[in-house]
């Protein structure tokens, strides 16, 4: 089983890089292979809603960032976990963009799957920056990993997210839920328990 941990942050070794290698390292002690991909600092472009992403088989039309080489890697991978860095109470713009175009492009890469996300901040702004995250997780029918609180880890740089003790007690339980929900997935399987294949295609006009 593998997880891919997705640093939505500029900074490769700031906050966020911090806590989502804690939760790596305890999943590699529970048996689960952990990558960490970063989305790193080059221009990532908004989904324009071209539709040319149909014609693609679950993957953008645009290459000329980091977003196919992510749903290249998602194909691969039983779970996920989303971190960003808290900008004005909300996630790194970023991450946004390549979140709106990997789950409308390759969707099929996460459904089902099981993922969390988790938020870095100095002060404020974690919850409602893990509800925007949460908003893309839920939607592609993945199974949402809580902890024993709100997974927010409080520090300005990588060198003092090590000083929030609950913070990390709360991303390291996130790790073992994971790890569990991964594992109890995989029982499921090997019991002939698949996943369900909801039916989609209904809309509601509110304007009707």
């Amino acid at each position: 089983m593998k997880v891919l941990l997705i640093n939505g942050s500029c900074n490769k070794g700031g906050s966020t890089a911090t806590a989502l290698g804690k939760i790596k390292d305890i999943l590699e002690q529970e048996g689960i292979e952990g990558e960490i991909f970063n989305v790193g600092a080059s221009p990532v472009r908004d989904c324009i809603g071209c539709k040319q992403c149909a014609k693609l088989d679950g993957f953008c039309t645009f290459e000329d960032d980091c977003v196919n080489q992510l749903l290249e890697k998602a194909q691969e991978c039983d779970g996920f976990v989303f971190g960003t860095p808290v900008y004005y109470a909300h996630p790194s713009g970023r991450l946004l963009s390549v979140l709106d175009r990997a789950f409308y492009a390759g969707g099929k890469h996460f459904t089902h799957k099981v993922a969390a996300s988790v938020a870095c901040a100095r002060r404020a702004g974690t919850t409602c920056s893990l509800d925007v995250v949460n908003k893309h997780i839920t939607y592609a029918q993945m199974l949402l990993v809580s902890s024993t609180y709100w997974n927010g880890v409080y520090g300005r740089t990588g060198d003092e997210i090590p000083y929030d003790e609950e913070g990390i007690q709360t991303i390291e339980n996130l790790a073992r839920n994971m790890a569990w929900a991964l594992k109890c997935v995989e029982a499921g399987k090997q019991k002939g328990i698949y996943a369900p294949e909801n039916p989609k295609g209904k809309r509601t006009s509110f304007i009707r």
